[in-house]
């Protein structure tokens, strides 16, 4: 008798536990949204912004340009940015800076921090590499003043032949050195 019920009972193993959104499922996802957005940002026409991540073997830190738009202050300059996205990425923001010096109302020229609605209170999981990038090349071109990161430089947005000074004396091209 011994025999057959435990031939009728189920074999003992460890018990399976599935967790959806373990770290793997979560980790997996958010590398399928950086791919996706990755994918996206090169086949995308939109002239001056770029970015890529720093390494093949890291989706979760990038390097991207900005150029600024023709018709502002900061046209025919480039700057470099980097991008670090958080495990949870989309539903919390990336954090970005400035790598090459950026004097701007909106960032903070020692450390490159960016004051940026769509980075902080206002982030929305909608938003992708690509439209962060449209909307830091379109702040370059129309700071909020009300917020200033710089208060220097807020001072004298409205003095363009002063604000453009100071930007050249911050400002260092970007080499392939530097890279």
């Amino acid at each position: 008798m011994e025999q057959v019920t435990s031939s009728l009972a189920p074999p003992r193993s460890a018990p399976k536990t599935t967790v959806s959104g373990s770290s793997t499922d979560v980790a997996g996802s958010v590398t399928k949204r950086l791919s996706s957005e990755l994918m996206t940002l090169m086949m995308s026409s939109s002239p001056g912004i770029s970015a890529f991540p720093k390494s093949d073997a890291n989706l979760f830190e990038w390097l991207g340009t900005i150029e600024g738009a023709p018709g502002t202050i900061y046209a025919g300059l480039t700057f470099r940015i980097s991008i670090s996205f958080p495990a949870n990425y989309p539903y919390v923001a990336p954090t970005l800076k400035f790598d090459t010096p950026c004097y701007h109302p909106n960032v903070d020229i020692t450390g490159g921090a960016i004051c940026l609605d769509i980075l902080q209170d206002k982030w929305s999981a909608v938003y992708s590499v690509h439209t962060i990038l449209l909307s830091l090349q379109s702040l370059l071109g129309e700071p909020n003043n009300a917020s200033p990161l710089n208060s220097d430089a807020a001072g004298l947005w409205d003095t363009p032949e002063a604000f453009k000074a100071q930007l050249m004396k911050y400002y260092r091209p970007i080499s392939d050195a530097s890279a």
